[in-house]
């Protein structure tokens, strides 16, 4: 589940002063599925998922991730700590480590043993999901215009299309805002093998705040939402 929704974290430019928090409710079919706090400061994006209810009852998730960035948003390291029912794994990802490449190393906490080790060529400058869309908030690009940003989350690393579509009004816990509607093309064996779509809003403003994300998937897991429930700044 993380996986999935994972692809729809945004974040904030690298340096900018103070610190920025988001909160999200999740939705799944006709469930409050659970929460995800997102939390931006200067270098670094930390974010947390935990299942709430029937969700919660059926499979107990309480993921931590955190991620360090540079100038321009590249990426330095991120540790990913996954707690997914009876799965315990602790992720670690190390950009330009050797410069021009990603290392991925995930353990099994439970087992005590490496699970999956890797190491993939980048570009230079590489994003994670959270840092290649931080980027992409200061883009401003209007329907119709589109974008290719290098990517890696460790175990992949592909060039992503983010693609501008329509202004649409939408409604949140939070309230109701203008926004640009956008899709990220990290699904169909780009970023993730799983068959799937990645939509995301961005106010229609100087803030651009990411106010909602949707990852549509086939018709068994359906659609999981993102609706924002409270933003901070300061």
């Amino acid at each position: 589940m993380w996986a999935v929704v994972a692809a729809a974290w945004l974040g904030i430019a690298a340096g900018a002063a103070g610190e920025e928090t988001f909160e999200y409710r999740v939705d799944w079919r006709f469930w409050h599925a659970g929460d995800i706090e997102l939390r931006y400061a200067e270098g670094e994006a930390a974010a947390t998922l935990k299942t709430r209810g029937f969700v919660d009852a059926l499979y107990h998730v309480d993921n931590r991730y955190r991620v360090e960035f540079g100038e321009g948003w590249c990426a330095q390291s991120a540790r990913f700590d996954v707690r997914e029912g009876s799965k315990r794994r602790e992720i670690r990802i190390e950009y330009q480590s050797p410069p021009g490449r990603v290392r991925y190393v995930e353990r099994d906490l439970v087992r005590e043993r490496i699970v999956l080790r890797k190491s993939l060529p980048v570009p230079a400058c590489v994003h994670d999901e959270l840092t290649a869309l931080a980027r992409f908030r200061r883009m401003g690009l209007e329907p119709g215009a589109e974008v290719w940003l290098p990517v890696s989350n460790g175990k992949r690393a592909a060039r992503v299309r983010v693609r501008a579509l329509a202004r649409e009004e939408v409604r949140t816990p939070a309230g109701v805002f203008h926004a640009v509607r956008y899709e990220a093309f990290l699904f169909n064996n780009v970023l993730y093998r799983r068959r799937g779509r990645l939509f995301f809003w961005l106010t229609d403003d100087g803030r651009r705040l990411p106010v909602q994300f949707q990852v549509r998937l086939r018709f068994y897991y359906g659609t999981i939402t993102l609706r924002l429930v409270r933003y901070e700044s300061r």
